[in-house]
């Protein structure tokens, strides 16, 4: 009479077991879910919290972008004796500069435009469409690779040049890479070149035109717009050409 009650307690001790186990795998899935969720928001929070930083940059005024002038690390502006005004060569011609970057030379007869304002390595137009767009007027800001495969740093440079979106003649202003394949690299291990070709001083004999450069470590907002303040579309071979 004893084996049905053996019976009993043994089914009793299976089911605990069985309610136990399944208490085991809830637990086990509630785990893997916490950690999937957190996992998730991490990917997320790496997502978005660049893009809200570009944001950030992006809606600050110019002198508030990147470096402020003393941090830049930005060496004294250079100048030489620019040639090349009104010297058109066949679209696909070789043409090389001496200069890392070029701010005057012979050209294409055509510009890179006035639409964009920023070019990646992927879509940035040949050297001379950019050094035509110099004796315009416009004021170019270069920036090599060290920068471009920097995202903060990259994202300074287009913050800069959205500041000069537009159609005035102010905002002749572009910012565009600079390879290895172009040339050699900035003097004093620099990553951003602003340069400008200037007409001059016609009034005074023997000021021929000139050639502007200014390198500094890291993209400075205020370094741009004192740059292009001190160096207006205005003072260029041809200002009013787009």
């Amino acid at each position: 009479m004893a084996k049905p009650s053996k019976d009993k307690d043994r089914r009793a001790v299976v089911e605990q077991m069985r309610r136990e186990q399944k208490r085991a795998e809830k637990k086990r899935s509630y785990a893997i879910i916490a950690v999937c969720s957190v996992v998730a928001l991490v990917i997320i929070g790496m997502g978005v919290y660049p893009l809200l930083q570009q944001n950030k940059v992006a809606a600050a005024d110019l002198e508030a972008i990147g470096a402020s002038a003393g941090q830049a690390g930005c060496q004294d502006e250079i100048t030489k004796s620019a040639v090349g005004n009104n010297d058109h060569r066949q679209v696909g011609s070789d043409i090389v500069y001496q200069d890392a970057p070029p701010a005057f030379g012979p050209h294409y007869p055509e510009t890179a435009g006035f639409d964009r304002k920023f070019f990646s390595v992927g879509d940035r137009p040949e050297l001379p469409y950019l050094v035509h767009n110099l004796e315009h007027g416009y004021n170019l800001l270069w920036y090599d690779e060290t920068i471009a495969d920097d995202s903060g740093a990259l994202a300074e440079v287009k913050a800069i040049a959205k500041k000069f979106e537009g159609d005035k003649l102010t905002d002749k202003f572009i910012a565009v890479p600079w390879t290895k394949e172009d040339g050699k690299a900035f003097p004093g291990g620099a990553h951003i070149a602003l340069t400008h070709w200037s007409v001059g001083d016609p009034a005074k004999q023997g000021k021929a035109q000139e050639g502007i450069w200014k390198y500094c470590d890291a993209p400075s907002g205020e370094v741009v717009s004192t740059f292009v303040e001190d160096h207006p579309y205005s003072d260029s071979p041809e200002p009013n050409a787009m």
